[in-house]
């Protein structure tokens, strides 16, 4: 079982073309003002062209972005995917599905087992969910905090799930993670960063290798 690699938070063409040669398969691109990877759109138009040329699937992450906001977006970075981060309801998700006539990918906070069931009246709406941890107190950033949950919550869930795990994971957790989880899929952002924001090409080595090896390892139990 191969896991899908997300690499959220791209803000540079060296970064964007080290997620390329690693083999990941999706870019992020962040718009959300408070963020340290937040990007202008100008700016993500250009990195998604690159991105695609790449073979890399793009991705516009927004935080309960407004339709204006979102035509820009659409209009100049053409993602492939968006991934909806606020609190946008199911009905929002709805409606930006058929405005855009894109897949979404909801992002959901957990901590507790009861934070899973929030999921519920997205299904059949949402085309992926991508489940991060909460926020630590006081922060302003609904992801990209460098803190985990606890994975074993994600075995209640329904097998045909589809779904990205994130929240904290790096080279050193994120086979520990496949194990617990089983997902399907992994995100990454300040796991492969030297700084807020600053992706360290070297640590994006070393996260994409931990993953293959875990998949390797995953693959040999699968058998047995």
């Amino acid at each position: 079982m191969k896991a899908m690699i997300k690499i959220c938070g791209l803000s540079t063409p060296e970064a964007v073309d080290r997620a390329a040669e690693l083999g990941a398969d999706m870019a992020g691109f962040i718009f959300f003002e408070k963020s340290p990877r937040h990007v202008t759109v100008s700016t993500a138009a250009g990195l998604a062209q690159q991105a695609r040329r790449r073979g890399l699937k793009t991705v516009a992450v927004t935080v309960d972005m407004d339709d204006s906001g979102l035509d820009e977006i659409v209009a100049q970075m053409k993602p492939d995917w968006l991934q909806l981060h606020g609190g946008e309801s199911p009905e929002r998700a709805a409606e930006l599905k058929a405005r855009f006539g894109l897949p979404v990918m909801k992002a959901f906070a957990i901590r507790e087992a009861a934070d899973l069931a929030r999921i519920a009246p997205y299904q059949g709406i949402a085309d992926r969910f991508l489940f991060d941890a909460k926020p630590p107190k006081g922060s302003d950033l609904p992801g990209g905090n460098g803190v985990s949950f606890d994975w074993r919550l994600l075995a209640k869930l329904d097998e045909a799930a589809s779904y990205m795990l994130s929240g904290g994971l790096t080279k050193d957790n994120i086979g520990e993670a496949l194990a617990i989880s089983g997902a399907p899929g992994v995100d990454v952002s300040s796991g492969v960063e030297s700084a807020p924001g600053i992706k360290d090409l070297s640590m994006m080595d070393g996260f994409v290798q931990a993953v293959r090896d875990a998949d390797k390892i995953r693959s040999q139990e699968y058998v047995k």
